[in-house]
Formats: C-alpha cells, sequence, structure tokens
C-alpha cells in the first residue's frame, strides 16, 4: 500500500473546510483558554439562580463548540495516517489542552448538581438551548461526586483514552504483516487488505491461507492488546463503583437512556431466533461454493462469486444519488457536496484506520473515512456513513448543541436505513433474477451480517467480559479467546468450525472502547428495517416523520425517536418481525440455490 505523501489529492478528504490551516485551529485553542478563563472568574460560586446558571451555560456552549470543533481535527488528522508525527503531537496537544480546560469549569456541573431540586426545575423551565443539558444534569445528580472528585476525574479524562490509543497504534502503526505464498505465489497482506479484499476472496486457499497468515501476527499482539483492554474495562469499573451505580453496565447505559431490558433483549432474542437463519445461509454459501467444511475464514465470500460488478468513485455517486432520492432533493443535495466538496477520504494508504466513520462537528460539514475497492459493498459502505451526515446536518441545524447527543441505542438507524434504501432501489431496477439475488445477498452478506451478526457477537463476548469485571475479576488474553470462541460456537453451532484463529476476533475492533456500542448497531437496525417497511407502503408521509427524527437530535430518548418515525421498541415485536423479514430473504438466497 503506498504512503500518505503519494495518495491522490481527489481521494481525501478536505479538512481546510474545517480549518483553513493549522494558525486558525491555534487561535480557536487560544480563545478556548479565554473562555475557560472568563466562566471561572465570571461563574465560579455563582450559580445559585436560574438566570445565572442560565447565563454560564450560554457561555460553556462557546467553549464546548470550540473543544468539539478542535479535537475533531486533530483526530481525523491521525486517523488518516498514524506515521504522521506532527499531526500525532498536534493531537496529544489539544487533547490535553481540552482536558485542562474541562476540568478548569468542572465547577459548572458539579455547582448546578448541588442546587436545590426546585432551583433546577425553575431553571429548565426558563432554559432555551441549555434545556437538554439541565434535564441531564436531573437525571444525573444522585451520581454526582464532590467538586475536587470532580475536578481530578476531569484532569485525568484525558488518560480515559490511553487504552485506546494503545490499541490503534498497535494495530495501525505497529502490526507489519508479511506477505504469504500460495501454490508458489506472493501475496501482500494488510489490515485493509484482509477485512477489504481477502476476507471475500473467492478463490478458497487464498482466502483461508490469508486468514492464518492475519491471525498469525495477530497473536504476536494479543497479550499487550489485552492488556489495554483489561485497563479500559477496569477504568470504567473503578468509575461505576465509585458514581454509585450497581454495574458497569448500568453505568454505561446510563447515557444511552435505554433499560437494561432492552439491552439484553437485543442481544439474547438474536443469539436464539437469528442464530438458526444465519446456520441455514452458512450451509448455503457451503454448498454454492462446494466446500468441504465451512470454517469462520468463509462466511464473507459472495452468494455469487462470479458476479461482483465493479464501481468506481464517480458511478458510486450516481448510484447513491439515486438510491437516496426518495429522501427528498435536499438529502441529494447534500450528498453531491459531499462528493463535490470532499467530505470522504476513499484512499487506501498505509497508517489510515480500518473500516468507516463519520465525523460530524457542530455547525460543520461531516467527514466520511473508508477505503475504496471499487466494490459495491463499498457503496453500501458510504451510503450508510452519508446517513450519519444526513442525521447530523439535520439534527446540528435544528438543535442546540446540547441536544445533537444522540443516544448510540439510536445512532445507527439513520446510517442502515440508508443502506436498505440503497438495496430496496436496486431491487426495483432490474427484474434480472440474478441481479436480484446479488442484491438480496448484499442486504444479508452486508448490512444484516454487519449490524445483526458481527456487531451483535461482539456484544454479546463484551457483556461477558463485564459479567467478569463486576464480579471483580479481570481478562486476560486465553480469556479474552475463550470468551470469543465460545460466543462463535454458541451462534454458528455446527454449521461453522470455529479455530483458535477465529477465537481472535476481539482483537480487530475498536468499539469495545466506547463502551455498549457494539449492540446499538442492530437496535439501529431494527428501528431503521420497520421504518424503511413504513416508506415502502405510506411513502412521503412515512418520509416526513423519518425526517422529523433526523432533527430531534437527542431531545428525545430512543424509544420516543423511535415512536415519532411510528415504531414501538419497548416490546420485543419489532426485532422478532426484523429477524423474520432476514430469514425470509436467506430463505429466498437457498430456494434460488437449490433451484
Amino acid at each position: 500500500m503506498i504512503l500518505r505523501k503519494d495518495v491522490p489529492i481527489k481521494e481525501t478528504w478536505d479538512l481546510s473546510l474545517l480549518y483553513k490551516k493549522e494558525e486558525d485551529l491555534l487561535a480557536d485553542t487560544e480563545r478556548m483558554k479565554e473562555l475557560a478563563a472568563a466562566i471561572e472568574k465570571n461563574y465560579k460560586g455563582k450559580l445559585n439562580t436560574p438566570e445565572a446558571i442560565d447565563a454560564c451555560l450560554d457561555a460553556y456552549r462557546e467553549l464546548y463548540t470550540l473543544a468539539v470543533l478542535t479535537e475533531n481535527y486533530g483526530e481525523l488528522a491521525v486517523s488518516v495516517d498514524y506515521y504522521d508525527e506532527h499531526y500525532q503531537d498536534l493531537n496529544d496537544r489539544i487533547l490535553r489542552l481540552i482536558s485542562q480546560l474541562m476540568s478548569q469549569v468542572s465547577f459548572i456541573r458539579t455547582e448546578i448538581c448541588a442546587q436545590d431540586e426546585a432551583v433546577l426545575l425553575r431553571a429548565v423551565e426558563k432554559a432555551g438551548a441549555n434545556r437538554g443539558y439541565l434535564e441531564d444534569i436531573l437525571r444525573w445528580k444522585p451520581h454526582q461526586l464532590s467538586p475536587e472528585t470532580e475536578q481530578v476525574l476531569a484532569a485525568l479524562s484525558q488518560y480515559r483514552n490511553v487504552p485506546m490509543q494503545v490499541y490503534n497504534m498497535a494495530k495501525l502503526a505497529d502490526m507489519k504483516f508479511p506477505s504469504f505464498i500460495v501454490d508458489g505465489k506472493e501475496y501482500p497482506l494488510g489490515y485493509s487488505l484482509f477485512e477489504d479484499n481477502y476476507e471475500y476472496e473467492k478463490d478458497t486457499k487464498v482466502r483461508r491461507a490469508a486468514f492464518a497468515a492475519f491471525s498469525a501476527k495477530l497473536r504476536e499482539y494479543e497479550n499487550v492488546t489485552a492488556a489495554a483492554y483489561n485497563a479500559h474495562v477496569q477504568n470504567e469499573k473503578a468509575e461505576a463503583t465509585v458514581r454509585g451505580f450497581d454495574s458497569v453496565i448500568d453505568f454505561l447505559l446510563f447515557d444511552q437512556k435505554v433499560t437494561k431490558e432492552m439491552y439484553h433483549r437485543q442481544i439474547d432474542r438474536i443469539m436464539e431466533k437469528l442464530a438458526p437463519h444465519m446456520q441455514k445461509y452458512a450451509r448455503t454459501l457451503q454448498k454454492i461454493h462446494g466446500l468441504e467444511k465451512m470454517t469462520f475464514a468463509d462466511l464473507k465470500i459472495a452468494v455469487d462469486p462470479d458476479y461482483d460488478p465493479k464501481v468506481t468513485i464517480e458511478e458510486s455517486k450516481q448510484y447513491i444519488e439515486n438510491g437516496l432520492s426518495i429522501l427528498g432533493e435536499d438529502y441529494v443535495d447534500m450528498i453531491r457536496e459531499a462528493y463535490h466538496d470532499r467530505w470522504i477520504d476513499f484512499a487506501r494508504n498505509q497508517g489510515k484506520s480500518t473500516g468507516g466513520f463519520c465525523a460530524s462537528p457542530y455547525v460543520k460539514n461531516s467527514f466520511i473515512l473508508l477505503s475504496w475497492n471499487e466494490r459495491m459493498a463499498d457503496v453500501f459502505t458510504l451510503a450508510h456513513e452519508l446517513g450519519h451526515a444526513g442525521h447530523f446536518k439535520a439534527c446540528n441545524s435544528a438543535q442546540s448543541i446540547f441536544d445533537t447527543e444522540v443516544s448510540t441505542y439510536f445512532v445507527e438507524a439513520p446510517s442502515t436505513m440508508n443502506e436498505l434504501l440503497m438495496a430496496h432501489y436496486l431491487l426495483k431496477t432490474s427484474e434480472d433474477k440474478r441481479f436480484r439475488r446479488w442484491v438480496i445477498s448484499c442486504m444479508v452478506g452486508h448490512t444484516y451480517y454487519h449490524n445483526f451478526v458481527t456487531h451483535l457477537l461482539e456484544a454479546a463476548y463484551s457483556r461477558e467480559v463485564y459479567r467478569i469485571v463486576d464480579e471483580g475479576g479481570s481478562v486476560t488474553a486465553q480469556t479474552l479467546s475463550g470468551i470469543m470462541k465460545a460466543t462463535l460456537q454458541k451462534f454458528w453451532g455446527d454449521a461453522v468450525e470455529i479455530t483458535d484463529d477465529a477465537a481472535l476476533t476481539w482483537m480487530r475492533q475498536p468499539h469495545y472502547y466506547m463502551g455498549l456500542y457494539s449492540y446499538t448497531y442492530s437496535a439501529g437496525l431494527t428501528v431503521a428495517t420497520q421504518a424503511c417497511r413504513r416508506i415502502e407502503t405510506e411513502g412521503e408521509k412515512a418520509v416526513k416523520d423519518w425526517k422529523r427524527v433526523l432533527a430531534a437530535g437527542s431531545t428525545k430518548d430512543p424509544a420516543g425517536l423511535a415512536a415519532l418515525a411510528g415504531i414501538d421498541i419497548t416490546t420485543d415485536a419489532a426485532l422478532l418481525d426484523t429477524i423474520d423479514y432476514i430469514g425470509s430473504l436467506i430463505d429466498e438466497i437457498a430456494e434460488e440455490t437449490l433451484s
């Protein structure tokens, strides 16, 4: 893979949309220092009236916005090239400064929390843009610590990210993958090369050899990765305990504004009800490819390996514009702007983060990272990330920055919705049976597999980790591999061989450093499936409801957002219906295979 400096500009994102030059970024860091000093001088010890509270939060909103912008710039610059020492240093300096300033103004939350509930309720009544922040403080009040303790925790906040930084440095900077040989031919190997190419390789010998070589390199780093992860979960446990939560899971679910019942239901129902459908899918793949046995390395191969249309970046634009046009001309305009103004980093280069993400700093455009491989799967990935962009464009425009922290339980709904809309559009464009089978296989093998299988199994695995930690234990590489292997075996049964190499899957995702994030992919896709089916049957009315949801931000909890879209997630009905829908897609693929 090429170095970042050799990537064509047109394949990279344009961070000057965030800051035209680094001097502008540094000017904002100085402005942040001035704001923090003024807030401390004008309001510390004085937050005892609704008027003072509201005025202070107005000033804090500006500081918080600048912190979001500067932090995003540093992290985005690093994410495309972990070899760049300048941006590593810049990012570290920004994070240290933000940690220092947030410690300096930590009195805001502490003093407001210390007020009588009557004062807070009056402050909520009078507040405009600060209302959501104050409502969250009322919820948080029982878990607030002393001012001195909160200040120390704020000062140490930058170090909470160290385990994830260690993980990313090991994964993206230190791991150097050797090439591997199959039948005398040498093949290059890298993290993204494996995950974006070899996992889908139709040649079984090459695919399995790549998996073995990839796993061998992962195993060399299993102990340092386990140590980083154990440090992270122990940190979460310590904070959960001092704040009076019964468990780490209770602590991590608090900000998501969902119940433990909703959390456990999402994992348990899918492990129980979806597993038989996915085992059928695995056996269908085995039959199609004539495999003597189905291994973990074979699960992402295509249903129709000889039908995988190549798609250029330019062609993807037309696909996505057409596929998402049902969401309206304003949405299509955003897509055009994203391509034209270079919101998207398509490049494949050394040191770049794997996978895909969308960052949407407040009052600015989004920035989307992925690695383009000219597959239709990339079109679905880009549609997914544009779903995040559309979501936060809507809520950032309509809401205070305090009301844009959408619960992770819901945040994947707009993105996965776009994947489904793309698939439904493609199904309508052709009556060719092979094309239809290919589109359906993309839905099952990518959209639903990624969100209802890959991330769900991560969630089932991490739940077991948190149970160990809650009981006072810690985790090692051997423990983590054992949990992952048992989780995979429970889900796939005797349909798939799960080896020790497959057990290393726990090393491959950063989601474990983001609290209880993994399970929310299936939660979001459950909402998206139901909303998409509404759009298919009700048309413009359902689209309008969905746009109201996008603009609502965090002014409602996940159940409230789903209700705006006409969906009830307080029971398991929506989830079970979605699982049945996935099963029907798999049945259609299996029937086509048998016929």
